[in-house]
C-alpha cells in the first residue's frame, strides 16, 4: 500500500521530527522543504525517506543540528569551508551563498566544502547559481558505506559520488545536470527494496560479485553480513568520473576519501564538495554565450523524436514537469518508508499518523 500526502502537510510533519531532534524551527523548516523538494522533483531517493537516517545520525552524534559553515580560508575567489557535520541542506546553502557572492565580485569562485553531513540533491545548489545567472560545476564524494564497485571490481569500494552542472539559458529554464556516477542512486535502491520491486539487469552485483536484480543486496546485510554493490554507469567512463569526484570532492577539499573497513552501524553520511562558480558576464563572452547556448538547445529540440518519446528534452526539464504534477496531486510514499518515518518520529517523541 502507499500513502499520498499533501506537500505542505509532509513538510510540516518532517519539520516536527527535526525540531524534536534538536533543530531550530528555521533549520527544521529548511531541511524539511529541501527533502520534500527532492520528492517533488521525482528524486524520492533524496526525499523524506532520508529522514529516519538523519534521526539516527543525530542520535549517534554524527550529525550536528544547528551547525553553520566555517570559513577556513578566504582569498576572494578561493574559499575553503568546513561544514562541521551540520545538515548539508543548511551548510551547503551557506557555502553556495558565499561562492555566489564571490563569483559576482571576482567573476569566478572555486569553493571547497569539507565535513558536511548529507548534502541531499546536489541540483539544488546548481539551481541557486543559475537563478543568479551563474554557471556552476560540483564534484561530490560520499563517506558512508562503499556501495559502488570499481570497473573490474567485485565489491563496493566508494560511494555514489554525484556530479552536477548548472547552466543558465537566457529567457528560458536552465540546464541542470545532476547525476550519481553509479548506474542509479543508492537511495533509489532503498525505495525499490521498500516497494518490493526488482531493478534492471546490469545495475547490481550481489555479495559474491555476481549479477543480481535484487536491490536488497545494497540495503540490508546479506550472507555473512556482507553487502552487494552498485555498478558504475558507462563502465570505465562512469568509474573514472567517480574517482575524479572522490579525488576532488574528498581529497582536495580535505574532507577525506574512503579507504577503511565498513561499519554498518554508523548512520551518518559525510560529503565533501568542490564547486566552481562562473559569472558569464565577467568572462567576456556574455552575448555569444547566450546566443550560442540557445541556438544549440533549439537545434537539439528541432530534430526528429525517437519512437517511444514525446519530445527531445534537456536536463532539468523532467524534474520541473514532475514538480508541477506532484505539487497538485501530492507526494506518494510507500508503506514501508512511511513506517520507517513513523518509527523515527517515535525515537524522538513525535507521533505521526500511522
Amino acid at each position: 500500500m502507499q500513502k499520498t500526502i499533501h506537500v505542505q502537510e509532509l513538510r510540516s510533519q518532517c519539520a516536527t521530527v527535526l525540531i524534536a531532534c534538536g533543530s531550530t524551527g528555521e533549520e527544521a523548516g529548511k531541511v524539511a522543504a529541501n527533502l520534500v523538494m527532492a520528492n517533488l522533483s521525482g528524486h524520492d531517493s533524496h526525499g523524506v525517506g532520508m529522514l529516519p537516517r538523519y534521526v539516527d545520525a543525530v542520535l549517534e552524534g554524527g550529525l550536528k543540528p544547528n551547525a553553520n559553515v566555517r570559513i577556513v580560508l578566504d582569498t576572494g575567489s578561493l574559499l575553503t569551508l568546513n561544514g562541521q557535520r551540520g545538515y548539508g541542506q543548511i551548510v551547503g546553502e551557506q557555502a553556495m551563498d558565499l561562492a555566489i557572492a564571490r563569483a559576482k565580485t571576482h567573476g569566478s569562485c572555486i569553493m571547497s566544502l569539507a565535513d558536511s553531513h548529507h548534502l541531499g540533491r546536489i541540483g539544488h545548489f546548481a539551481e541557486m547559481a543559475v537563478a543568479q545567472g551563474l554557471v556552476s560545476l560540483h564534484f561530490v564524494n560520499v563517506l558512508s558505506r562503499p556501495v559502488v564497485a570499481p570497473f573490474g571490481g567485485a565489491d563496493g569500494r566508494y560511494g555514489t559520488n554525484p556530479c552536477c552542472i548548472g547552466v543558465p539559458l537566457k529567457g528560458r529554464e536552465p540546464f541542470v545536470l545532476d547525476f550519481a556516477t553509479s548506474r542509479v542512486a543508492q537511495g533509489k535502491m532503498r525505495v525499490a527494496h521498500n516497494e518490493g520491486r526488482r531493478v534492471a539487469p546490469g545495475t547490481l552485483i550481489d555479495e559474491d560479485g555476481l549479477p543480481t536484480t535484487d536491490p536488497g543486496v545494497v540495503v540490508v546485510p546479506q550472507s555473512k553480513g556482507l553487502f552487494g554493490a552498485l555498478l558504475a554507469f558507462g563502465e570505465h567512463k562512469g568509474y573514472g568520473l567517480a574517482v575524479a569526484c572522490e579525488l576532488l570532492g574528498g581529497a582536495l577539499t580535505g574532507s577525506g576519501t574512503w579507504h577503511q573497513p565498513t561499519d554498518p552501524a554508523v548512520r551518518a553520511i559525510v560529503n565533501g564538495m568542490l564547486s566552481i562558480v562562473i559569472d558569464p558576464a565577467r568572462i567576456g563572452s556574455q552575448t555569444a554565450f547566450e546566443q550560442e547556448a540557445l541556438a544549440f538547445v533549439d537545434w537539439l529540440k528541432a530534430g526528429p523524436v525517437a519512437p517511444g518519446f514525446d519530445a527531445v528534452q534537456i536536463a532539468g526539464e523532467p524534474e520541473r514537469a514532475c514538480r508541477l504534477q506532484r505539487q497538485s496531486e501530492g507526494i506518494t510514499v510507500d508503506a514501508l518508508t512511511w513506517q520507517e518515518i513513523v518509527a523515527a518520529g517515535k525515537k524522538v517523541g513525535v507521533s505521526l499518523p500511522e
